[in-house]
């Protein structure tokens, strides 16, 4: 009625062996998939926080203008001084690293420090306004809230035009971690006896 069921004790030690070994092989595959995953988000988060780094800076990196003043010669513009300070929470801004771009109904035109040797472009020149520690006059970076710098623009450039009664200029200021900050320029309708105009 009952049948005794016999195992070759060897067959059985066989069996255990090679589950064994699928064991270890399933192991090191989860290890070697684990390595590569931990390598992979190491490498993730790096870029991640470099990205974040650079992203954060072209938000806060930039030139905020306090004012602007066009010097008026009979009936147009021929130089336009912007006063600029940095924006809050920016870290240091070299103006001889800062680029522009002067855009017009007629056209647009980059502009870059007169302080650039070997440059093709316009220029456009600074000049301290206020230095709280000499870093401006020493190396050219506004690195202080009180800090000011003034920028001009010559007009009589081969690249840009005088401004008439009316007109409008988008500037676009770029520093060199890519915090830009635009200012529309309007020239009032009437620069009849007048020297200087607010922009």
């Amino acid at each position: 009625m009952f049948e005794r069921i016999t195992t070759d004790t060897d067959d059985r030690g066989q069996v255990g062996i090679g589950t064994l070994i699928v064991f270890i092989a399933m192991v090191l595959v989860a290890a070697i998939a684990a390595g590569v995953l931990i390598n992979t988000a190491g490498f993730l988060q790096s870029s991640a926080e470099q990205s974040g780094q650079q992203a954060a800076e072209q938000v806060t990196n930039r030139l905020v203008e306090v004012s602007t003043v066009g010097e008026v010669n009979g009936s147009q513009i021929v130089e336009a001084n912007m006063t600029v300070r940095l924006a809050p929470g920016s870290a240091d801004v070299n103006l001889n690293d800062t680029t522009m771009q002067w855009i017009t109904a007629s056209g647009s035109t980059q502009l870059v420090s007169d302080q650039v040797s070997g440059t093709s472009f316009a220029t456009f020149n600074w000049t301290t306004l206020r230095d709280n520690d000499g870093s401006i006059t020493d190396d050219n970076t506004l690195n202080d809230p009180v800090d000011r710098a003034i920028i001009t623009i010559d007009l009589s450039q081969a690249e840009l035009n005088y401004l008439d009664s009316g007109n409008t200029v988008t500037l676009q200021v770029n520093t060199r971690s890519g915090g830009q900050t635009t200012v529309t320029l309007n020239v009032p309708d009437s620069l009849s006896g007048k020297e200087s105009v607010e922009l």
